[in-house]
């Protein structure tokens, strides 16, 4: 048998290793594959984050007796020929993997069974196995609230699988750059490894953070959020490893009013998009959800887009909101929310435009949770944003950012401009004829009432 590791790159609650220890497999493979993460556009500060783990991964299989080759070739579609080739070369046609969610995934391992390939395959990504919640006509919930209701009475009806912790697995260092050194990536050191995380982060989280979650996560100064999306989506933790944690913390979370419920919820709506992601395979396409808006004559102002992706729109949310993505690898999803609202609606730029620079620079780059945030923000998608609905970025960034700490910690130019005035300092500068920010590319209120018009007309 071969275990192959794909997006699910740990040791601890991973389905498809628990059945190859049980098996006494030996041989394990990891497939790189750069010209397919280009063409996912996948951040390289993530594709470093991806190797890290690798190398943590290839540390803790040896201490379990299972060899990990990490192998790379040019394009998606050679996996299927790298892993024909290696199982012909340890004389067995048994593969087992975790399934992918992603259509292109799920089409090669279809492949590779018509080759005679015995593929052995769990699901490792969610809590609650996709296809199992649904409505009262078997269908897939295209509202949150319902699908959360049913999430949650699933959840205590049945429970949901959880294999517990490989005892006695330490991490020995490896550099796996030496093994691969000639893929793009960037510095994701100040993440920590999954096992550091394990071990301090998330204790630390569920100790001192996640009683005050809902009341702090959405203020960007302040590290309110667990930060544990970026290891949710390679893998390298699992979804029930935390909702265990959670549960062992408090008892009756699934049934009674709590603090911290407001983190499962984030959970949730997690598992809500790869659901739907599952049932609505074509997502992958970059459709809208709601056919209704498949016309819409986005402007796509070329300078618009520029001022956006550099973070020189004049909306001081905003600008600060992308240069820490620009800087970081990663943003608050409150800003998320605001600057997504910002493009789609008030420069009347195309989702999928934004969706990719997310992509392209996101440590925790997540297709389904991305998708899906990106038609919330545009109005197109599941459960969605209304059009009507248009965040003020002003207000918001009174709201979030009060003080402008946020702010001035990513636009230090602006770091002697008054607390009430910094939400949106134009008049504040042109008074006392400062020459330290940009001018906003778009009057709020005129914008607004563009984007009613745009969709209202185009609907």
């Amino acid at each position: 048998m071969l275990l192959w590791f794909r997006n699910d790159l740990r040791i601890h609650d991973n389905p498809a290793l628990a059945f190859a220890l049980d098996n006494r497999v030996k041989h394990a493979i990891f497939i790189a594959t750069p010209a397919q993460w280009q063409q996912h556009h996948t951040a390289p500060i993530k594709v470093d984050l991806i190797l890290r783990h690798v190398a943590l991964l290839k540390s803790q299989l040896a201490q379990l007796d299972i060899a990990l080759e990490v192998k790379i070739v040019d394009d998606f579609s050679d996996q299927a020929g790298q892993i024909l080739e290696t199982l012909t070369s340890i004389g067995t046609n048994q593969l087992i993997v975790n399934t992918e969610l992603e259509l292109r995934e799920q089409q090669r391992d279809s492949q590779i069974k018509e080759q005679g390939v015995d593929l052995i395959s769990f699901e490792s990504d969610v809590i609650v196995p996709k296809g199992l919640i649904k409505n009262n006509a078997d269908q897939m919930f295209k509202v949150f609230t319902p699908f959360k209701r049913a999430w949650l009475k699933y959840v205590l009806n049945n429970g949901f699988d959880y294999l517990p912790k490989t005892s006695g697995i330490s991490y020995n260092d490896i550099m796996l750059s030496k093994l691969l050194p000639n893929l793009t990536r960037d510095d994701s050191s100040k993440w920590p490894v999954a096992t550091v995380v394990e071990q301090h982060v998330i204790p630390e989280f569920l100790q001192t953070k996640v009683d005050h979650y809902e009341s702090q996560r959405d203020i960007p100064s302040i590290k309110g959020t667990s930060g544990l999306s970026a290891y949710l989506n390679i893998g390298a933790i699992s979804p029930r490893y935390l909702l265990t944690l959670l549960i062992n913390r408090y008892p009756d979370i699934l049934q009674q009013p709590h603090q911290a419920f407001s983190w499962l919820n984030e959970l949730i709506w997690r598992e809500f998009y790869r659901h739907l992601l599952w049932h609505f395979p074509d997502l992958i396409k970059h459709q809208n959800f709601n056919n209704k808006y498949n016309n819409l004559p986005w402007l796509n102002n070329p300078d618009d887009i520029v001022a956006w992706q550099q973070g020189k729109t004049g909306y001081p949310i905003v600008d600060a909101a992308m240069r820490q993505l620009n800087q970081t690898g990663w943003m608050h999803n409150r800003l998320r929310m605001i600057v997504a609202s910002f493009l789609t609606k008030h420069l009347l730029v195309d989702w999928r435009i934004g969706e990719q620079y997310f992509m392209e620079h996101l440590i925790d780059g997540d297709f389904a949770a991305n998708n899906g945030g990106w038609q919330w923000s545009a109005g197109t998608g599941c459960d969605a944003q209304p059009y009507f609905r248009v965040f003020n970025p002003i207000s918001q960034s009174k709201k979030f950012d009060p003080d402008g700490e946020f702010i001035r910690n990513y636009l230090p130019e602006l770091s002697e401009i008054p607390d009430k005035e910094i939400h949106f300092p134009h008049d504040y500068i042109a008074k006392h004829t400062l020459d330290c920010y940009w001018p906003a590319v778009v009057e709020h209120k005129q914008a607004r009432e563009r984007a009613l018009a745009f969709y209202k007309d185009n609907t």
